[in-house]
């Protein structure tokens, strides 16, 4: 959705960049008031444009090493042996069951498949195939049939509710192969968000979560997006949720950044004038999810995302310091909210970083003031 563009003071325009605030869940344009390279973004050391990688939200090593190693030779094997090696009720192992589904659905879109030809994405055909049993196959699987619902059908039409009711199938037999296992519930998240779920039988699925990875930021996450999406028009209990979440965080624990995530869906229902994000709803939650990423562990994979969104707040709020602060972190992966919900992440990411560094030049700082 497009929103007003946002005129600064003209008092201002020689010191800072003006945002060009264009809404469609994300977007941002930008327009510079003098020499493009003014604020140049390379002399803080972040990568170029094209060298940010859409894919993950921040660095997997092992991931990327087999995500390759499988598309390149259409092996499923390391894959299957890397998801057996990562701890079932983590978030790591959720977000490496989201990337093989995610790798093999794009595979497909990009390689449908005709006569004589194979489709893209059959490594996991196969994988499902040769390894019925296999656990983290059958996630696998589910996730992709969830992802190509979303991906190729529309909300509300037979096609899109038969894939559902598929990926729904997909999930109950991979719970039966790992009854420890939250990733199948949390697969499900999406199809109770797809089929509408009544609020019974979400908040039963939900319990089966609770049971098995209580702190699942995850989870929490995929879980929001259901009351967003059910009880649309009532942010009441989105926000409740969120709140509930991070009022019960244990110390360490990022779901006390929840809030912010909650205020971030329901921004195409606010009113988009600049002095929003210095409201004290905002606030509130970015210094809740301050205090999260600075409390939780650095090896925490859910870090990354919450530092995205804390960049997008935090330039909108005009805090530059602080959206620098989260840059030096996350620099080189876009692969988070919200920069993918842009047709091109990576431009929108360096759109908001072009736009950090401009406030945080105009107000003094320089590449040797900033900390890393």
């Amino acid at each position: 959705m497009e929103i007003l563009w946002v005129l600064m003071a003209l008092a201002m325009l020689a010191a800072v960049l003006v945002p060009l605030l264009r809404r469609r869940r994300g977007a941002v344009g930008l327009v510079p008031p003098g020499h493009p390279d003014a604020a140049d973004p390379a002399n803080y050391g972040f990568a170029r444009e094209e060298e940010l990688d859409i894919r993950m939200p921040g660095p997997d090593h092992d991931l990327l090493e087999v995500l390759d190693l499988v598309q390149r030779t259409q092996d499923y094997r390391g894959a299957q042996q890397l998801l057996a090696g990562t701890e079932a009720e983590g978030e790591r192992r959720w977000q490496r069951v989201q990337a093989f589904a995610g790798a093999a659905s794009l595979e497909l879109a990009q390689r449908p498949g005709g006569v004589g030809e194979t489709p893209g994405g059959q490594w996991l055909r196969v994988w499902r195939a040769e390894a019925p049993k296999d656990a983290g196959g059958a996630a696998v699987q589910a996730e992709f049939l969830v992802q190509q619902a979303w991906r190729t059908a529309t909300p509300g039409t037979d096609e899109f509710r038969i894939i559902m009711e598929e990926a729904k199938e997909a999930c109950s037999q991979a719970a039966l192969l790992a009854p420890g296992d939250p990733i199948p519930y949390i697969v499900e998240l999406s199809v109770a968000r797809g089929l509408g779920y009544p609020r019974e039988e979400f908040e039963q699925l939900w319990l089966k979560i609770l049971d098995r990875a209580p702190n699942h930021m995850g989870a929490h996450l995929t879980a929001l997006h259901y009351w967003c999406e059910k009880w649309h028009g009532s942010r009441d209990l989105a926000y409740s949720f969120a709140e509930a979440a991070a009022a019960r965080a244990p110390q360490g624990s990022l779901l006390a950044a929840m809030p912010l995530f909650a205020v971030f869906e329901h921004l195409p229902e606010v009113n988009m004038v600049r002095g929003f994000y210095q409201s004290e709803v905002v606030t509130k939650a970015v210094h809740g999810a301050l205090h999260a990423v600075h409390s939780a562990r650095p090896d925490d994979p859910m870090q990354a995302h919450v530092r995205h969104l804390l960049v997008f707040f935090l330039v909108r709020g005009e805090r530059w310091a602080e959206a620098m602060n989260q840059l030096i972190v996350i620099d080189g992966h876009v692969g988070a909210l919200p920069w993918t919900l842009s047709h091109d992440p990576a431009a929108e990411f360096a759109v908001y970083r072009a736009l950090a560094v401009a406030g945080y030049e105009a107000n003094g700082g320089s590449p040797a003031t900033l900390p890393h």
